[in-house]
C-alpha cells in the first residue's frame, strides 16, 4: 500500500530535498502552502506536478485539521518555520506563533484526525545557544539565545509531551546547521557563496559580514532529510542530534568559498576592523559590519551524532568542502546566467 506523507514548509530548502526523497521511495506527497497573491512553488517548482498541494497555515488549526483529512498522512514532517534568527528579533511574536504554537496545532490536528500517524518535528541546534557542554548531545541542557531558539524549544518540548501523554509517534530531530544550493540568500552561508561568485565575476566589490569567529557544525540538507525519514521508520519514537561532529568558523567558510573561484583571501586587522583582501590584487573583498552581530551571540555549536549513527544507521555523505563547492558552483552558474 502506498504511504502518504504531509510536509509543512515544502517549498523551503529541506522540504524540497525531503519531497524528492519521498517521491523516489514511492510516497504520495502532500505539501502545505500558504495562499499568496503570487503563486510561488519555491524550491519544488520542478516537482509541482508530482505533489498534491494543500492551502493551509501553521497559525490556523482548522486548516491543519483539513490538511490531515485530505492527505490522510501516514507520516507528517513539520518543517514550516520562521527560520531566520535575525528576523526572530524583529518579529518575535510571529516567530512564536509559527515555530511554537504552530507545532501544537499540527500535533492536535494529528491527534484528532489520525493519531497513528508518525510525526517529525524540526528542532534545531539553536536551542543549545549558550552551550553548556562540548559537544552537544541529546542530553545537553538547552540555553536558547534568540526568540527563534526559544520558540523552537517550545516546539521540541510540546512534541515530547504529546508523545509521552498521548502515545503519539512523535520525534524531534535536533538538526545542526545544514546548507545547500537551495539555501535562501538571507542566510550567511549562501550570502558568502553568492558574493564569491559575484566578486569573481566583477559584479560585486566586497562582502559584509558580522562575527567571523562564530563556529558552526555545517552539513548538507540532502544528508539531513534522510535522517528525518529514518527517524519515522523506527519501532519507537525518539529524539536525535543530527550533525557532522566538526566545527568551522565563518572565516573558514569564507576562505573555502573564495578558493573555489580561484581567490585566496588574506586577513588584516582584528575585531570589527578586520578585512579580507584578495591576495592576487590587494583589493578588499570582505568587511566587518557591526549591524550583522546578534543581540545575544551564539559563539559555537558542535553536535555529536553518535546516537543517530548507531540507532538509525545514518551517516553524512557530503563533506564540508563538497558542500561549499556545490553551493559556489551553483551560484557561479546563476550569476553567469543573469542578463
Amino acid at each position: 500500500m502506498t504511504k502518504h506523507a504531509l510536509i509543512t514548509g515544502i517549498t523551503g530548502q529541506d522540504g524540497s530535498y525531503l519531497a524528492e526523497l519521498l517521491l523516489e521511495k514511492g510516497y504520495e506527497v502532500y505539501g502545505i502552502m500558504r495562499r499568496k497573491s503570487v503563486l510561488d512553488y519555491g524550491n519544488v517548482e520542478h516537482l509541482k506536478d508530482k505533489i498534491h498541494f494543500i492551502y493551509a497555515d501553521m497559525t490556523d488549526e482548522i486548516s491543519l485539521i483539513s490538511a490531515m483529512q485530505i492527505s490522510q498522512a501516514d507520516e507528517v514532517y513539520n518543517l514550516a518555520a520562521q527560520s531566520f534568527v535575525a528576523t526572530s528579533w524583529e518579529q518575535p511574536m510571529a516567530t512564536a506563533e509559527i515555530d511554537a504554537l504552530g507545532v501544537t496545532k499540527m500535533l492536535e490536528a494529528i491527534r484528532i484526525v489520525k493519531p497513528e500517524a508518525h510525526f517529525y518535528q524540526a528542532s534545531t541546534s539553536e536551542m543549545f545557544g549558550l552551550v553548556q557542554e562540548m559537544p552537544q548531545t541529546e542530553k545537553t541542557p538547552f540555553y536558547p539565545r534568540s526568540p527563534y531558539g526559544v520558540a523552537k524549544l517550545y516546539g521540541h518540548w510540546i512534541t515530547k509531551n504529546y508523545r509521552e501523554s498521548y502515545g503519539l509517534f512523535a520525534c524531534s530531530g535536533i538538526l545542526f546547521n545544514h546548507e545547500s544550493e537551495r539555501r535562501g540568500l538571507e542566510f550567511v552561508t549562501r550570502k558568502i557563496t553568492d558574493a564569491a561568485a559575484r566578486i569573481a565575476a566583477g559584479k560585486q566589490e566586497y562582502l559584509e559580514l558580522g562575527n567571523m569567529d562564530s563556529k558552526r557544525d555545517w552539513g548538507h540538507s540532502k544528508d539531513y532529510v534522510r535522517a528525518m525519514w529514518l527517524m519515522l521508520q523506527q519501532e519507537k519514537p525518539d529524539d536525535y542530534v543530527i550533525a557532522t561532529g566538526e566545527t568551522r568558523t565563518v572565516r573558514e567558510f569564507v576562505e573555502t568559498a573564495f578558493s573555489h573561484v580561484g581567490i585566496e583571501v588574506q586577513w588584516q586587522g582584528s575585531g570589527i576592523d578586520e578585512i579580507g583582501i584578495n591576495k592576487a590584487n590587494g583589493k578588499t573583498i570582505v568587511k566587518i559590519n557591526p549591524q550583522f552581530f546578534r543581540p545575544a551571540e551564539v559563539e559555537v555549536l558542535l553536535g555529536n551524532p553518535a546516537k543517530a549513527e548507531k540507532s538509525l544507521g545514518w551517516k553524512r555523505e557530503i563533506s564540508f568542502s563538497q558542500l561549499v563547492e556545490r553551493m559556489v558552483k551553483n551560484d557561479v552558474a546563476l550569476v553567469a546566467s543573469e542578463k
